[in-house]
């Protein structure tokens, strides 16, 4: 293994050092950083051309330049590495580091849960082939595929950003909205959970009218002007999501798993009001860390009592169950904030925000007004980036556990008498993780590079940012110190990918040469 690795990333450099010498030649032949300056009638336009020349190098030839730029990478050794200057007199590396947190915030959760929800829609459209459903996410994954992100993020903001913060003056629901999600709902349920003609028809009436029933009543209340979820909204969530998580993790039939699962949300509904005394304004991060903590060593302290023999499923989903209360708490916290949010004279009734990463006119000191303000920032550019990249993951996700479910061992499986969930969850959906291994680790490894468009288009100043500033201003030291980041970025994900593969199949080694 140790060998194995060791060649890799000896390799790695080979095609950093080849690369990087083609882009920086491609680049400094493709652009004069001087034309401006040199027809310009301006006053000491030529001690500013002068300056540049040798500020850039630029009486140098590009080949041998590329080793001067070469020189400050492999200071790196000795921990002093020297990108450069940005056009603007600027540390490269200070630019690309702080634009590196801004696109980790902007793509981590976009990309996990485009994730969870494309391998999901996509395995559960395998498992129900020529179904309605399978039908409907086809269509649904083609639509989003071929759609323009640009054209997308424009729609958010018109709707689900500017309208939406019309809406919220008064809070009343429109009777054709109601009609349409209720319609919208009744068409999903439907065509999940499928059957005969009449079956279908009858669960599109019942999660019509449900949905129906519950958007009228939230809007007499005027819920979305004061949201929240309150201790026995949770508990019932909790509970569903409990059976719910049992059953995916090991199975109703497990008595243990499904006993230890309720505990946690009836301990957390019974610690509603104490844990509210600890999510005060002048929480931090360290304060959720500590309370992240303890909700997981009650996890595994439940899973143990109920558990007397094989542990480690029934402490797997009672982990699960907690977090997911834990996410709860937090919610329901966001939600207590938001009448007091909006009310600021920074938000002035406008919570959803149409650009930029932060609200700088926010008042300082409040954790919960930081986190909400954080949350709606990403709320837009998340849906957009959740969008455009989940229907891949579904067409991918159905056409690989449509090739599993077909090999010879699932067959066996089955006639050895195992249930359906065992067969899928335990047998099938491991060995399908295994070809999407290397999509999903180079995707993130190339949406970290940046997300140009939706970062153009939401005011964002992440690496997209920085390459686009780089090709616009002809900034040759700041375009190679982003293409630096995103190649070792990305061949590093390969070696990831190869490394994952024997975790996730048995039979696959990775060793070195003997």
């Amino acid at each position: 293994m140790f060998a194995y690795i060791s060649r890799r990333i000896g390799v790695m450099f080979v095609i950093l050092f080849g690369s990087s010498f083609l882009i920086y030649n491609a680049a400094a032949y493709a652009g004069d950083p001087t034309e401006g300056l040199r027809g310009s009638t301006a006053p000491q336009a030529h001690q500013k051309l002068i300056a540049l020349i040798r500020e850039l190098h630029l009486n140098v030839p590009p080949p041998a330049r590329y080793f001067i730029w070469l020189k400050g990478i492999l200071k790196g050794f000795t921990g002093h590495i020297d990108l450069g200057l940005t056009r603007d007199q600027n540390p490269v590396s200070t630019a690309i580091s702080n634009a590196i947190p801004i696109t980790i915030r902007l793509i981590l959760l976009s990309f996990l849960l485009a994730i969870l929800f494309g391998l999901g829609l996509g395995i559960v459209s395998a498992l129900r082939q020529y179904s309605r459903f399978d039908y409907a996410m086809t269509f649904i994954a083609f639509l989003m595929y071929s759609l323009p992100i640009f054209w997308v993020a424009v729609l958010l903001k018109a709707y689900l950003a500017i309208s939406f913060n019309n809406f919220l003056l008064n809070g009343k629901i429109a009777p054709l909205w109601i009609l349409s999600a209720s319609a919208v709902s009744g068409f999903f349920w439907a065509a999940i959970i499928s059957g005969t003609r009449k079956r279908v028809f009858a669960i599109f009436g019942v999660a019509g009218g449900a949905t129906a029933v519950i958007l009228t009543l939230l809007s007499v209340t005027k819920w979305f002007t004061h949201p929240g979820l309150g201790p026995i909204t949770m508990l019932i969530l909790g509970l569903a999501f409990a059976v719910g998580i049992t059953y995916l993790s090991t199975g109703i039939s497990n008595k243990a798993a499904l006993r230890s699962s309720i505990t946690v949300i009836i301990i957390g509904f019974l610690l509603y009001f104490p844990v509210q005394y600890f999510l005060k304004k002048d929480a931090n991060l360290l304060t959720i860390l500590v309370m992240l903590l303890i909700t997981i060593a009650i996890a595994v302290g439940v899973a143990y009592l109920f558990a007397k023999i094989d542990r480690r499923p029934v402490i797997r989903t009672s982990v699960f169950t907690s977090l997911f209360a834990g996410i709860l708490f937090i919610i329901d916290k966001l939600m207590k904030t938001w009448v007091p949010y909006i009310n600021t004279d920074a938000i002035h009734q406008r919570p959803i925000p149409t650009i930029s990463q932060s609200n700088d006119l926010l008042p300082e000191g409040n954790f919960w007004f930081s986190s909400l303000d954080t949350v709606l920032h990403l709320l837009l550019p998340t849906i957009a980036l959740i969008l455009i990249t989940m229907a891949g993951y579904i067409r991918y996700s159905r056409g690989t556990m449509l090739e599993v479910m077909n090999q010879d061992y699932i067959r066996t499986a089955r006639a050895k008498g195992l249930s359906e969930r065992t067969v899928i969850m335990r047998h099938a959906f491991r060995n399908t993780l295994i070809p999407i291994t290397t999509i999903l680790v180079v995707d993130f490894a190339a949406i970290m590079s940046g997300a140009i468009i939706t970062e153009s288009v939401f005011g964002w100043h992440g690496m997209g940012t920085q390459f686009n500033l780089a090709v616009h201003n002809q900034d040759l030291n700041l375009l190679m110190g982003v293409f630096l980041f995103t190649s070792s970025l990305v061949i590093m994900a390969n070696l990831v990918a190869d490394l994952l593969y024997s975790a996730l199949d048995p039979r696959i080694r990775v060793v070195g040469k003997k």
